[in-house]
């Protein structure tokens, strides 16, 4: 044998281990990111596949806006008017309170409102408030239930799916309440299928949106709420039937759940935090073709606390469906120090902020003008501080909006107290009211994009979920603060819009900061001073 042979032997048993070396070179070369990096560099941040996902799951608002304001026309007291040829009636009278039985009818009769239909005016009366109450107190509980299902097994559109078809389920239902505690109990249930719908709803909209784009895609969320107010006086002239209006409000769920819910995505991060490293890698890369770009196959889709650990091999982060599943709840968001902080401060807030925003909601309505044009009028009022509080969102920050709006608030409410409500201190007072209404609005459109920027991935809508219970809390205090009449409440929401700006001090700016994914990487980030980069690595 020659030593050419044996030389050329000798190459051919070095081949294998020098294509094996030559992999490993190129395995090492992979770069590690986390979805906040990708969308960046190689996906886009809000391209056409963001905006069509963006659109179709915020439309789920709109059926928030049905269920919840649908009291305002079902349980309002309808107009009156005595009876010819009865003394017993006098038609100046404020109430139909001490007229002699069969003096009086309601106006549109009895099938008009649930007061007319079930008697619900006088010492009877507390039985509206109190539906309006349990409504409320069945999203607070609703709001921690489905924001638990959706960060762990359920998912963020598996949640959304759930609350769609129980809303059209005890919505529709709710039209043949065979009496007053019947109807209670429907619409408790209602409100527990309620209050997950906007908070799943705002998760899977605004997750795979890139981090400069999303403030103001959080804060565009809020417009689609109010068309859905807009929608509903309209629909609420055409039925003036209450349970008629409790179908027609409800079919609309049914729609979004058959026509709409089949072409949404699951949540990139929510696939990422669970272990399914292979869905969430093929949903990035179909975000990326969508956009008119092109993700390489070189790029890693990672944890960031697995992007920020830059000693670990390549196999910590290389797609498997054998990834481990991460999950969290409340239980860790109070061990850490950090969230637990975070926590208090934005359940804090957003209690105070929905006690005003409620609170002068229900002033509004006590003009004694069109039922249907001031619910239309109140809504389209919300739009402006909507746009000026997205448009300033990413130039000033959170921190200073949320201050800002909070003490333009209570300022106008301060004013508002102090006015008498007689000749054009009348009229002063209503814009005072109006003015806190609209500071309050950009508030609590904020506090949305805020809150999900203050927790990671794997506690996000458990501390959403938080929030919002606050916020029905808040709701359900906010008809006994009304009740107390003349200049008393614009004191009490002064109060509460200036304390929620001095609790807003202590909150950190999230503007531009990575939205974690973990509580380890959180933690890591928050430590570390550049942080705008820190979930990027190349090993």
């Amino acid at each position: 044998m020659t030593s050419c042979d044996l030389g050329d032997r000798s190459s051919d048993i070095r081949e294998p281990f020098i294509s094996t070396a030559k992999l490993s070179t190129v395995e090492n070369k992979k770069e590690k990111l986390c979805i906040d990096d990708m969308l960046q560099k190689y996906c886009g941040e809000f391209g056409p596949w963001q905006r069509w996902h963006f659109v179709l799951t915020s439309l789920a608002w709109a059926l928030e806006a049905f269920h919840t304001m649908v009291m305002i026309f079902a349980d309002r007291e309808p107009s009156w008017r005595c009876l010819d040829g009865h003394s017993g009636c006098d038609p100046t009278a404020p109430s139909v309170c001490g007229f002699a039985p069969g003096s009086w009818e309601w106006l549109g009769g009895p099938v008009s409102s649930t007061v007319a239909e079930w008697g619900l005016v006088c010492e009877e009366k507390y039985k509206v408030g109190l539906a309006q109450a349990l409504f409320f107190g069945g999203c607070m509980i609703g709001a921690g239930v489905f924001g638990h299902f959706s960060d762990s097994f359920l998912g963020r559109k598996g949640s959304l799916t759930a609350v769609c078809l129980l809303n059209t389920i005890f919505g529709v239902l709710t039209a043949f309440s065979p009496n007053y505690w019947g109807y209670v109990l429907l619409r408790l249930l209602t409100g527990f299928s309620t209050g997950g719908v906007g908070l799943c709803a705002f998760v899977l909209a605004t997750e795979p949106v890139g981090p400069t784009k999303r403030g103001a895609a959080g804060m565009s969320t809020f417009y689609f709420f109010s068309t859905g107010i807009a929608l509903l006086a309209g629909i609420a002239f055409i039925y003036p039937s209450w349970r008629e209006l409790y179908i027609a409000s409800s079919i609309p769920s049914f729609l979004f759940l058959v026509a709409v819910l089949p072409f949404l995505s699951e949540s990139p991060r929510w696939y990422l935090v669970r272990g399914k490293v292979n869905e969430a890698t093929k949903l990035m890369r179909a975000i990326a073709k969508s956009n008119g770009n092109h993700l390489p196959s070189g790029v890693v889709l990672s944890l960031d606390e697995d992007a920020n650990d830059t000693d670990h091999h390549h196999e910590t982060c290389v797609s498997s469906n054998d990834k481990e599943a991460i999950s969290g709840s409340l239980i860790d968001v109070i061990k850490s120090p950090t969230t637990r902080i975070r926590l208090f401060l934005a359940v804090t807030i957003t209690f105070l902020c929905s006690v005003v925003y409620y609170g002068l909601s229900l002033n509004v309505v006590n003009l004694d003008t069109n039922l249907y044009l001031n619910v239309l009028l109140n809504a389209v009022a919300e739009m402006p501080a909507f746009a000026i509080t997205a448009i300033l969102l990413d130039r000033y920050g959170r921190k200073p909006l949320a201050i800002g709006t909070l003490w333009f608030s209570g300022i106008f409410c301060f004013v508002g107290s102090l006015m008498k409500s007689v000749g054009i201190w009348k009229v002063v007072r209503m814009v005072c009211g109006i003015l806190g209404i609209f500071g309050m609005a950009g508030t609590y459109n904020l506090l949305f994009i805020y809150t999900t920027e203050l927790f990671p991935t794997v506690v996000r809508n458990a501390a959403l979920g938080c929030a919002t219970q606050a916020a029905q809390m808040g709701a359900i205090l906010a008809p006994f603060v009304v009740v107390l009449g003349g200049g008393l409440p614009f004191s009490v929401f002064a109060a509460c819009g200036i304390a929620g700006g001095v609790f807003a001090f202590y909150l950190p700016e999230t503007l531009n900061r990575p939205l974690y994914d973990t509580m380890a990487g959180m933690e890591d980030g928050e430590s570390t001073p550049s942080t705008a980069t820190i979930c990027t690595s190349t090993v």
